[in-house]
């Protein structure tokens, strides 16, 4: 699958003003985001891509912040080429360790990852990525029962199983991260990840004890009712993919409607992940 990637230069007083741009992107289909110095990256699959409505939807924000963008094609073929001149290994305290195939294994890790270069996101290097590992570090997996929605590469899903989850549930609407989440799997020698490709409807009639869904502001607030149903009393809920406002309060209203209680949250830069219990 062909990628497009926009390069946006952007110039504003108020973070939200540059949260209004992206939030407007992931409404258009982009689903993956990159601050980089003076903007960010936005991706979205080339056949979704459609330069004059995008347009047509931004043009209302021009009234509220200064913005550019570049269009680059991302072609699959060269990705692995990409991935792998400019992935580094990386770690997560002193506890994970995330790697290429390419890299030297660290047996002093208690948590060690492969992820293979592929058309798929979450290497771990993302700051939504690693908050979420983060909390998962600090959280009992043993025997339970895991869904892992916007699985990516599966380094979620791997993580869990690691951690002695019984059973992992992972799902995605890009075959190219269904794909990639069960080569990871079996690179990383983990066989209880089951892998499914859709949305909230791919999700099996069951319940889980820990739901991990790391996707955007507006897909979390569309799928919280699912979520919410799915998880087993007392269950927990990890959210990642959002910032602080007005993301944040918004999920948290749309979890209440469902007896879904917040706890506590992490944030990286404008960036902010949340744990709900039920």
């Amino acid at each position: 699958m062909n990628y497009i990637e926009l390069l946006f230069t952007t110039l504003y007083q108020e973070d939200f003003q540059q949260d209004l741009l992206m939030n407007a992107l992931a409404e258009a289909g982009f689903d993956t985001f990159e601050e980089v110095d003076f903007g960010f990256k936005a991706y979205i699959p080339a056949a979704n891509f459609d330069k004059e409505d995008l347009d047509e939807t931004l043009e209302p924000l021009h009234q509220i912040l200064t913005f550019s963008y570049e269009v680059n094609l991302i072609p699959h073929k060269n990705w692995n080429a990409v991935w792998e001149s400019n992935f580094q290994p990386i770690q997560i305290k002193d506890q994970i360790w995330v790697r290429a195939t390419f890299h030297e294994p660290r047996l002093d890790f208690p948590f060690e990852i492969v992820i293979d270069p592929k058309m798929a996101f979450g290497t771990g290097h993302h700051q939504t990525t690693s908050m979420m590992m983060d909390f998962m570090l600090d959280t009992v997996f043993t025997g339970k029962k895991v869904l892992d929605m916007g699985c990516g590469t599966g380094i979620l899903a791997i993580l869990a199983s690691k951690k002695g989850a019984a059973e992992i549930t992972a799902i995605d609407n890009d075959p190219i991260c269904c794909e990639s989440t069960i080569e990871n799997a079996v690179l990383n020698s983990v066989e209880n990840i089951a892998v499914f490709c859709g949305s909230k409807e791919a999700i099996p009639n069951e319940t889980f004890d820990v739901i991990l869904a790391n996707i955007n502001r507006n897909i979390l607030l569309d799928q919280m009712e699912t979520y919410a149903q799915r998880l087993s009393s007392n269950g927990q809920l990890f959210l990642s993919g959002f910032y602080e406002n007005p993301d944040l309060n918004l999920l948290k209203s749309e979890a209440e409607k469902y007896s879904l209680q917040f706890l506590v949250k992490k944030k990286m830069q404008d960036w902010v992940s949340a744990k709900f219990i039920r």
